[in-house]
């Protein structure tokens, strides 16, 4: 019998030292009480990944839900201060609980750990990936639905995430420019590598309507993300506009307040997962 090399690629099946892969999935908090847990991701910064995350939190919890968000985009935090959350988290030795927003959405995010808000987060990958497992498996929730609002790109953080908490489904968030396909199939790739299943595509700062008459306005050009998602087989979930009131409610933490209808449909496919 030839020595065992450790790699399990170049044996047979009868080998004796041949090994499954281990499952790198985590187990959540034992407290915890988890419905289905979707990770809202994009390819590239700045499309308002953060922004639709929290009206999708904010639309579920309307239809009856309980709710929570992981935030793991750990180095740029951005759900507590659209939620006006700054107070700290507490914990016990069961676990760390999330903050509550004035509706009762769930949240967890490194803002609420840290001395200030307003402190830099300087760490390394590793450091910032096991925070987001924490977040995980420390963490008590109690809620319907989970949303992981993933950093941006494809980097150590994301591979964590994927790797360490059981998604149900990933939606994807894109802007309408000229590299929206080339975006769009990163973050395509890295989920299929992973296998994790993608429930589709929102494309956020699609328009703006024009305040005197109502008309939309592409200011990017219309159509790319259509031709992305057809590209690449995926529903096209919404098009959210470019709307400065709810940015303007997002900057005063009440973005629970904003009455856009525009991601119905995609609160209507994660029902069905």
């Amino acid at each position: 019998m030839s020595e065992c090399t450790h790699d399990c690629s170049t044996c047979g099946e009868s080998c004796g030292e041949r090994q499954e892969p281990q499952s790198l999935l985590k187990e959540p908090n034992s407290a915890s009480h988890i419905g289905k847990v979707f990770g809202v991701v994009s390819g590239k910064g700045g499309v308002g990944k953060s922004m639709v995350t929290g009206q999708l939190a904010v639309t579920m919890k309307r239809r009856g839900y309980r709710v929570g968000i992981l935030d793991a985009d750990v180095t740029g935090p951005s759900i507590p201060r659209a939620f006006g959350i700054h107070e700290h988290a507490g914990g016990t030795d069961a676990g760390m609980f999330p903050c509550e927003s004035g509706t009762g959405i769930e949240i967890m995010s490194t803002n609420l750990l840290l001395e200030h808000e307003t402190d830099p987060v300087i760490w390394r990958g590793p450091v910032i990936s096991g925070v987001v497992q924490q977040f995980w498996t420390d963490v008590i929730w109690n809620c319907d639905f989970l949303f992981v609002d993933m950093p941006p790109g494809t980097g150590d953080v994301s591979l964590s995430v994927f790797q360490s908490i059981p998604l149900d489904g990933i939606l994807i968030v894109a802007s309408p420019q000229e590299l929206v396909g080339m975006v769009v199939e990163k973050a395509v790739k890295m989920a299929e590598m992973m296998e994790i299943p993608i429930v589709g595509l929102v494309e956020n700062m699609s328009y703006i309507t024009c305040p005197d008459c109502g008309k939309k306005v592409y200011l990017f050009g219309e159509g790319k993300s259509e031709e992305a998602a057809a590209r690449h087989h995926l529903p096209l979930l919404a098009k959210m506009p470019l709307d400065p009131a709810l940015a303007a409610l997002a900057d005063e933490g009440k973005i629970e307040d904003f009455q856009g209808g525009w991601l119905d449909h995609a609160a209507d496919v994660l029902e069905k997962k």
